[in-house]
């Protein structure tokens, strides 16, 4: 498998339909991936967006969550260990860090993973480590990312 990967995907204002920027306007989109996944955005409702639509800050939130979770199923498999389910509450914070600069300062991802020996569950716990250190998501960001998993047989 080649190091470098290169994603792409595109994104249109849908939210032009309802009218030109102004006081108020619709902040909806779609993004599509080169495979073909659409999906539905908005600002966060505290921005004047669509909640029933994902936001920025929700996908990001999100692709940590599956960042890691995908990176620790396959450390999981490599090791041999069983994983029958899998969920994450994850969160992500963002604060005012200046003037008119609003950044994430902090996440939390809270895995709860059920394995089907109860004699994998410290080996399971110990590989949210090398996870967390694996996920080129999580590498990315300039925010710590703290990772609390609770593995259950």
């Amino acid at each position: 498998m080649a190091a470098r990967h290169t994603f792409r995907s595109s994104l249109a204002w849908t939210g032009a339909a309802a009218g030109p920027t102004g006081p108020s306007f619709a902040r909806d989109y779609v993004v599509r991936t080169a495979d073909g996944a659409e999906i539905a955005g908005s600002a966060p409702v505290v921005f004047q967006g669509d909640g029933t639509r994902a936001s920025p800050e929700d996908l990001l939130v999100a692709s940590l969550s599956s960042c890691h979770m995908l990176t620790y199923l396959a450390l999981c498999a490599h090791k041999g260990i069983r994983v029958v389910a899998y969920e994450d509450e994850a969160e992500g914070t963002i604060d005012r860090v200046a003037p008119r600069r609003t950044k994430f300062v902090d996440a939390v991802l809270r895995p709860r993973v059920r394995v089907a020996d109860p004699q994998d569950a410290e080996s399971a716990r110990a590989l949210h480590h090398d996870a967390h250190e694996r996920c080129f998501v999580a590498a990315s960001v300039d925010f710590p990312v703290r990772i609390e998993p609770v593995i259950v047989s």
